[in-house]
């Protein structure tokens, strides 16, 4: 890893002094491109709230246009993020969970995001609606480091901007019909165009997925995990005049999967795959992060069922020294899942249910999740076109949130779907323990900014927001643990500062050093979770965890030569984190729990690179790394000086591309995507690595010249390299997909 990091390190180093001194020269002897299938071309972006050069934005910000997102076939988050470096993301468990990890700060079971998601203007206030498919895009940009000055808590790691594409006064639109494995069928349309010319615009798109599933159950011989999703956005846009103009933006999508598609590697399996009765589970057997297993037995199929909706207003008014812009947005989810639980098998023994004096032959396990957000941010912006820029604005949250998780009995007769209330002794599925709690959360913030042209080559930025988070959690009076109906209140606060430099040496040449806070709110463990640990005699548990926050420091530099044709942009940065969230499992109450990691440090650095090397022929590639170590631990003192949880070592991605015509009427397009996932620990106590993962996917296609309609095939996982994509301490595996091959057709109207 430090040989790694020192490599990184030094290739960024010795590129940017090569191509500071170089850069002149080198745009003398380029050709200009003729057209451009020979540029890499310009990027806007809006990483700091406005219309900007990505060559000139002083943030480590991967941009993906909505022709390299078309492209690179993305169609779900792991697919954009596969092309980014130093972010890696995990799914498992349900259709809502998700688990990021940028620049070594990291998202757990029960924690918030640490990158804020924003998707047209509007951020997601929950992290269970990131996984949802998408469609009809704009593009992509993913940045890396403290972005809490502009978007907030929980934007310690990051921001991730999603943009979908806007209507016009043309009217246009496309019908995508695919298929591939797992039995999958997917389809997706979008229409747009003027409902009165130059003023009312609107938009509408639908997608469709329906999959069989990836893995086999061979006890109940079906596929374990099928998966269904529905999706409908709308876009009204209404520019009545030059000054004013008003976005309404509504979606709604339903998905219906699996869930629960775990392996406990410590129970006994016989040949047929079904649990050992003679010695069903054995903990003492070491838990391993490179043991696959592809298949099931478990004697439920898991049941997942997520409903997401969302309406936002966007208005926006130009005054003439600034911009007065408000985002109004409601937005709804609500999951339930249920499945098989430990030991995730079948069997016929009596055996102790964890936690409990209870005996079973099976357990079952279930979540309800149920989110209603309401937001409100007001900005005031200064034009773009003067030497002094600035943003000043305010943002309201208030979010009413119910979440129960269960244990149950498992009788082979079904598992209830229980919300509220848990299951009677007499039902077909009795509750075995119950938790449940609803959150009243208020969230107030205000932020300014400025950007000021000390000389045409060196700007200076300050930012500055403060959020507080204000929290009340009412205990369910049906709790099994803790104090039923109890209130916990708690207030989380803080200054969120910024500070960058940007020197411009060349015009296409640009250095930045940067220095930020960002931080991630508090929130409640479940209710007793500290006193019971205590008991079990393990220390730094508490009821109430306390926020994380993070200080970056980042120097870093983008360079752009031969006419666009080539960009390179690198970064390192030291990352201090304070009490960031990590899950214990204590016995005493067979629950995962929050508990701070006192103090971690993250140091690494970014590379990435593009390049046109003949018309049509491009490559694109991205390295990142990371050495994180735990510097204070008070629940283990033992970890300390060991590496820190779901953090992978390096990221790497390349890929090349080359679109090139055949005929005068047909045009061949082929792409590669590389990926590697490096050597990564799941636990503080580093029991068990993941061996590093290489991924490579490969895309055949033909277009017609003129755009009326494309077909595709891709393979992702082509080679099916077999892994884990997730392990849980104490041996809980889910295994990744496998090799997954879809064909498109695509027409154009």
């Amino acid at each position: 890893m430090a040989r790694s990091l020192k490599v990184c390190l030094g290739l960024g180093t010795a590129l940017g002094v090569v191509l500071l001194y170089g850069s002149n020269s080198f745009a003398e002897a380029a050709p200009k491109p003729a057209a451009d299938s020979t540029s890499v071309g310009e990027v806007v972006v809006t990483a700091r709230g406005r219309a900007e050069q990505l060559l000139t934005v002083p943030i480590s910000d991967t941009a993906l246009s909505a022709k390299q997102l078309t492209d690179a076939h993305v169609r779900e988050v792991s697919d954009f993020i596969n092309l980014t470096p130093n972010i890696t993301i995990v799914q498992a468990q349900n259709a809502g969970f998700s688990a990021i990890t940028i620049r070594g700060i990291t998202q757990v079971r029960n924690s918030e995001s640490p990158v804020a998601v924003v998707v047209d203007g509007v951020q997601e206030v929950n992290s269970y609606q990131f996984t949802q498919q998408l469609f009809d895009l704009q593009s992509i940009e993913v940045l890396r480091g403290p972005q809490g000055a502009l978007y907030g808590r929980d934007a310690e790691g990051g921001a991730i901007l999603i943009t979908t594409k806007q209507p016009t006064n043309a009217l246009e639109g496309h019908v995508d019909l695919g298929g591939g494995s797992g039995g999958e069928f997917n389809a997706q349309g979008v229409v747009s165009g003027p409902l009165v010319k130059d003023q009312l615009y609107g938009r509408l798109g639908v997608s469709y997925v329906d999959r069989q599933g990836y893995f086999d159950n061979i006890y109940l011989h079906r596929k374990q995990d099928p998966f269904k999703d529905v999706a409908v956005q709308g876009l009204l846009k209404w520019v009545p005049t030059d000054k004013f103009s008003a976005d309404l933006r509504g979606s709604y999508s339903v998905t219906d999967g699996g869930a629960l598609n775990y392996h406990f590697q410590g129970a006994g399996l016989l040949p047929n795959g079904l649990i050992n009765p003679a010695d069903p589970v054995n903990f003492s057997i070491p838990g391993n992060a490179n043991l696959v297993n592809d298949k099931f037995n478990s004697r439920d199929i898991g049941v997942d069922h997520r409903t997401i909706a969302e309406v936002s207003l966007k208005l926006t008014y130009d005054l003439g020294f600034a911009t007065l812009s408000s985002i109004t947005a409601w937005n709804h989810v609500e999951e339930f899942y249920s499945g098989d639980g430990y030991p995730y098998g079948n069997t016929t023994t009596l055996q102790l249910i964890p936690g409990t004096d209870l005996f079973d032959v099976d357990a079952s396990a279930t979540q309800y999740l149920d989110v209603d957000a309401k937001s409100e941010e007001v900005r005031l912006t200064s034009p773009n076109d003067q030497r002094f820029r600035w943003m000043v604005g305010g943002y309201y949250l208030y979010t009413d949130r119910y979440i129960s998780t269960t244990t149950g009995f498992n009788k082979g007769l079904g598992i209830l779907e229980v919300k509220r209330t848990p299951a009677g002794s007499g039902t077909i599925n009795p509750t075995l323990s119950f938790l449940g709690d609803e959150n009243h959360n208020t969230a107030y913030a205000g932020f300014v900014n400025f950007d000021y042209d000390l000389t045409r080559q060196l700007q200076l930025s300050a930012a500055f927001r403060y959020d507080e988070d204000q929290r009340t959690q009412y205990v369910s009076p049906y709790n099994t643990t803790g104090a039923p109906g109890a209130v916990n209140k708690a207030t989380f606060g803080q200054g969120q500062p910024k500070f960058t430099v940007t020197y411009k040496a060349l015009p296409t040449l640009s250095f930045y050093g940067s220095w930020g806070i960002g931080f991630r709110s508090g929130e409640f463990n479940q209710n007793g979770a500290a006193a019971a640990a205590a008991a079990a005699g393990t220390a730094g548990v508490a009821d109430k965890v306390p926020q994380e926050t993070a200080k970056t420091g980042e120097i870093g530099f983008k360079g752009s030569w031969f006419s666009n044709r080539l960009n390179v942009s690198g970064d390192i940065y030291q990352t201090d984190v304070s009490n960031q969230q990590y899950f214990v499992f204590i016995g005493a109450i067979a629950a995962q729990v929050l508990v701070p990691i006192n103090q971690v440090q993250l140091r690494g650095g970014e590379l990435e690179a593009s390049a046109v090397l003949a018309p049509g022929l491009q490559v694109f590639g991205g390295l990142g790394v990371t050495d994180s170590t735990i510097k204070k631990y008070t629940v283990n003192p033992a970890d300390v000086g060991k590496r820190a949880p779901y953090v992978p070592d390096m990221t790497f991605n390349a890929g090349v591309q080359y679109r090139t015509p055949i005929t005068d009427s047909l045009v061949f397009v082929t792409r590669t995507d590389y990926r590697l996932l490096g050597k990564q620990y799941w636990d503080t106590e580093n029991s068990t690595p993941r061996n590093p993962v290489n991924l490579v996917a490969l895309s055949v296609g033909l277009e017609d010249a003129k755009g009326r309609w494309s077909a595709s095939v891709k393979a992702d996982n082509l080679f099916n390299a077999r892994y884990n994509a997730e392990y849980v301490a104490g041996g809980y595996v889910e295994p990744a997909n496998p090799a997954v091959v879809r064909g498109t057709i695509r027409v154009n109207f």
